[in-house]
């Protein structure tokens, strides 16, 4: 058993109710993209809005949300306006609507935490029900539109106690109780009303100039892209656990192992031939399409050759048939100008 250290210890304090994950709706999403570009388009201002909807089990479901009266000072961040009337008034007229949904958190457009958040989640929690046990959640809705991820990110409230010993006396030190965020897994999820909705906002959106295989090749590059950010951030955070800088947390570290399991052995001579005859198709169709693209390009160039030429040969003939008019009607009118000549010598030899 190893000795105790003489640094301060950490302890991570889990306040009751926990929350497990997060799950916002579309409509959350639409309702702060909306937000955002009414109030602080173009300009480096974030909006604040309150979250409603249900919690089962500590899972929290947004299912609705609307905006509040938010300013802050960028020179000075400890001053900020958050207006509570409003704020009452609005969740009095949801609660006639939907006595079910009650506020579960506030979402901001960040894209970052600032230390603002942690007052304003202070001052939202009076405004939870009485025998409440879960406390609000906070959600970060990016609205960038080159975010290549979900553009949620989730966290809770946690209370970590940092106890300071004293090396010279045996007696215990100050207990200090510091508040902060932890992150929380967050998903996109919605019901089948909210789907149908979906579907039909995105068939007004989308181009239909671009085709099929242009968008699922953009979907793949941003998959790939997105994969690139989260095994970097990985990197990083071994890196940084390696250099000493942070303590390790054993949650994260698990995961990163469970997604290394994941990956499939790749020394296996049968999923190695697998995936070689696999590639040999592919390229095998490939080949054949492209043969086939060059043959069928190569046919309607030989239509269009034999088209130009029949084109051609017409103009020719036509061409021809007026020459040969215009020179019998040359004929004509020379032959009928003898004629006329040889007439008027007559009458000039009688006279």
């Amino acid at each position: 058993m190893s000795n105790e250290s003489d640094e301060s210890p950490s302890v991570s304090v889990a306040p009751l109710g926990d929350i497990r994950d997060v799950t916002v709706h579309p409509l959350v999403l639409l309702s702060a993209a909306d937000h955002y570009h009414r109030v602080a388009r173009g300009t480096r201002k974030r909006v604040v809005g309150v979250l409603l909807g249900t919690v089962n089990r500590g899972s929290v479901d947004a299912t609705n949300s609307f905006a509040v009266p938010f300013e802050e000072d960028t020179k000075n961040p400890a001053v900020f306006y958050l207006d509570h009337n409003y704020l009452e008034n609005m969740l009095a007229m949801f609660r006639k609507v939907n006595a079910k949904e009650r506020i579960v958190g506030f979402y901001s457009t960040g894209p970052q935490i600032r230390s603002n958040d942690l007052r304003i989640h202070s001052m939202l929690t009076r405004f939870l029900p009485k025998g409440t046990f879960t406390p609000l959640i906070f959600c970060i809705i990016d609205v960038r539109p080159n975010r290549k991820s979900i553009p949620t990110t989730a966290y809770k409230m946690v209370q970590q106690v940092e106890e300071s010993s004293s090396k010279s006396s045996s007696s215990s030190g100050k207990t200090q109780v510091q508040q902060s965020f932890a992150h929380v897994p967050s998903m996109i999820g919605a019901m089948e009303a909210e789907e149908v909705g979906v579907e039909h906002l995105l068939r007004d959106i989308n181009d239909p100039t671009i085709s099929t295989i242009s968008s699922l090749i953009q979907g793949k590059m941003a998959a790939l892209a997105s994969l690139t950010d989260k095994l970097s951030e990985m990197k990083d955070y071994l890196e940084l656990i390696v250099d000493g800088k942070i303590k390790p947390n054993q949650d994260i570290i698990a995961n990163m192992q469970s997604i290394l399991n994941l990956l499939p052995n790749l020394n296996i001579d049968e999923l190695v031939r697998a995936l070689l005859v696999k590639t040999n198709d592919m390229h095998m169709v490939i080949y054949l399409s492209s043969l086939i693209r060059s043959v069928l390009a190569l046919h309607d160039l030989v239509n269009n050759k034999i088209r130009y030429n029949e084109e051609m040969d017409k103009n020719m003939e036509l061409v021809s048939d007026k020459e040969e008019k215009k020179s019998q009607e040359d004929a004509a009118k020379g032959v009928e100008q003898n004629m006329e000549e040889k007439q008027e010598g007559k009458e000039s030899e009688k006279k």
